[in-house]
């Protein structure tokens, strides 16, 4: 266990949590720029895992970051969805194995 757990590395975690403005005029159009816009981070080897949240919840998503939490927080700070207020976010650091997967 102990060798395994020093092969741990850091990532960032974020949550990301719907306001009032998700049922806006024109949200819709913002969100898709958002989704877009992880695709790319995705592509990027940026955000690793992406998993939306569809419950009555206020959480949208969780996604994993290989960025550092500043990293993390500029990324989602230039976010349409967030410019917009239609999300806002948290982020917390954490540590994983690599090569985690979801099967």
């Amino acid at each position: 266990m102990q060798e395994m757990l020093g092969k741990t590395r850091p990532f960032t975690v974020m949550i990301l949590h719907k306001t009032e403005k998700i049922n806006e005029q024109g949200a819709d159009a913002i969100i898709r720029e958002h989704g877009r816009r992880n695709f790319e981070l995705r592509r990027d080897g940026k955000l690793r895992i992406v998993c939306p949240i569809r419950d009555e919840s206020d959480i949208s998503g969780i996604g994993v970051f290989t960025t550092s939490l500043e990293e993390t927080k500029k990324l989602y700070d230039e976010d349409p969805g967030v410019k917009a207020g239609i999300f806002r976010y948290e982020v917390h650091q954490t540590r994983s194995f690599p090569g985690d997967y979801l099967p």
